[in-house]
């Protein structure tokens, strides 16, 4: 769960808490018989466990939400940069196929001078 959901839940429980407490209080003080006193706090207390139950399903579904809105943006952006990161890949090979066989036909060129300068060279010194 990110930061701010956080603080949301503990912000959300604070008030839950605070309000189970006066209402816990405001009945205790109440002039009324003990029996109709302990009735109130533990419907109150039920009413209290059903608001947080549902505001703990909102967030839980919004958190949900958000999780898949993100992974749906970072799968998106993994298939981006993967199309690229091949696309790159492809023409540096192609470019790499391209020098090799443009400069291939100089370097054997050159070789073939150099081999026939050395049998030159070579015949030169059987004489």
């Amino acid at each position: 769960m990110s930061k701010r959901s956080n603080n949301t839940s503990a912000v959300l429980a604070g008030l839950l808490a605070g309000a189970a407490a006066g209402v816990i209080l405001g009945m205790l003080y109440a002039p009324e018989e003990g029996k109709e006193t302990r009735k109130k706090i533990k419907d109150k207390a039920n009413d209290l466990k059903d608001q947080a139950t549902d505001q703990y399903g909102k967030l839980s579904e919004k958190a949900k939400e958000t999780y898949h809105d993100v992974s749906g943006k970072v799968k998106d952006q993994y298939g981006n940069i993967s199309s690229t990161f091949k696309e790159t890949v492809n023409n540096v090979a192609s470019t790499v196929k391209e020098g090799y066989g443009k400069y291939k036909d100089q370097a054997v060129a050159q070789a073939t001078d150099v081999v026939k300068d050395v049998e030159s060279e070579l015949d030169g010194l059987k004489r």
